[in-house]
């Protein structure tokens, strides 16, 4: 059995071969908006976390999810509808062109809405 990661590089690394390009590009994205945050492999899975929950991405087999505040994901529906939504999580295939503009605009205002919060929970 493999060890399991427990950094996001080493995550990056064991995802599929296709995906890794695209999975590299939304992590560097992912540092830029939120350059303080903690990562962190959560639940097999890597997350940013400022102390609470900012943001999380994972790879599957043909495509990754990136999940930001499920309020962000409300507020950018109308932008999303052309794009593979859950009411959690936003996906691309890894042989699709990772939207950036709004990936990052999700990302910001998820940090946003993570700093505006004023009670403890994680979520």
């Amino acid at each position: 059995m493999a060890t399991k990661p427990t950094t996001i590089a080493q995550y990056i690394a064991a995802a599929p071969a296709a995906g890794q390009p695209q999975l590299r590009k939304l992590h560097a994205l992912l540092k830029r908006v939120a350059p303080d945050a903690q990562e962190a492999i959560k639940w097999g899975t890597p997350f940013f976390v400022e102390p609470r929950f900012v943001f999380a991405f994972s790879a599957h087999r043909a495509h990754l999810s990136f999940v930001p505040a499920r309020v962000a994901l409300e507020e950018f529906s109308q932008e999303l509808a052309a794009h593979d939504t859950t009411a959690n999580m936003l996906r691309i295939p890894y042989d699709a062109v990772l939207p950036e503009d709004l990936v990052r605009r999700l990302a910001e205002r998820s940090l946003q809405l993570v700093r505006e919060r004023t009670g403890d929970s994680f979520w």
